[in-house]
């Protein structure tokens, strides 16, 4: 039946005083790759200035917003509020995945309960996001990554990493998959790997829009594709010495 075929099931809940509005069309792009936002809820007071930026785009994303009036300084009752709904939306059995948006650690215990439950979580967040939520995740995303590609911000996100810190983080994901005699590996293992080392792992962070794409460019290993368009890669061998004359 159409049921089996079906993407996965995502609650998406952002965060609206800790996520800008720029992000919004590079969100659901990047959700669309995971599988169906069927639920897409937003948390903030939309009567503030300060929310004018996603008040214009809500109904371009279908985004349901969950008022919540700053009636005091101090605990963030929009916070709370999107606690409550995740918890409520998790005992419903509905969902395959949450994508949670914030860059607020004051999330990393809600992730790791749905986590608990076998339910995997999406996170979304800027570079500053606390590691402690980063980590609870099952993947996490930088928000960086999702803006507008313009020539400038291409630039600077290419610059954004240096690949001196890719290597180590490829070299490490190689080491601990088995190899072939001649220490090639498949790239897809590589990248499976990648994620269970680091939730946060992204290309798009070194300026790469693919894997491959930053393992070539860091110059550290040897590509090598075969019958069928899969990739190994190993690293590069050090260079045997020169032929006597």
């Amino acid at each position: 039946m159409m049921a089996e075929d079906r993407s996965p099931r995502l609650a998406v809940l952002i965060d609206a005083d800790n996520t800008s509005a720029k992000i919004a069309d590079g969100l659901f792009e990047e959700i669309a790759k995971i599988g169906e936002a069927s639920v897409r809820r937003i948390y903030g007071d939309f009567s503030s200035n300060r929310m004018k930026g996603w008040n214009e785009i809500l109904a371009s994303h279908a985004i349901v917003p969950q008022q919540q009036f700053a009636y005091t300084s101090g605990k963030n009752a929009s916070d709370i509020t999107l606690v409550i709904d995740a918890m409520d939306l998790l005992h419903s059995a509905r969902f395959d995945g949450f994508c949670l948006v914030s860059s607020d650690s004051d999330f990393t215990r809600l992730a790791s309960r749905i986590r608990e439950q076998g339910v995997d979580v999406y996170g979304f967040g800027e570079k500053k996001t606390p590691e402690s939520f980063r980590q609870a995740c099952r993947r996490f995303i930088y928000t960086e990554n999702l803006l507008p590609d313009t020539g400038a911000t291409k630039e600077v996100s290419a610059k954004r990493e240096a690949f001196s810190k890719a290597i180590p983080l490829i070299e490490k994901a190689m080491e601990q998959i088995e190899t072939e005699e001649d220490a090639w590996v498949t790239l897809g293992a590589v990248g499976t790997q990648l994620s269970n080392l680091s939730s946060d792992f992204d290309p798009r962070t070194f300026g790469s829009r693919k894997l491959s794409d930053l393992v070539r460019k860091t110059g550290a290993f040897e590509v090598e594709h075969r019958e069928g368009g899969s990739i190994r890669i190993r690293k590069k061998q050090a260079a045997k010495g020169a032929k006597k004359g």
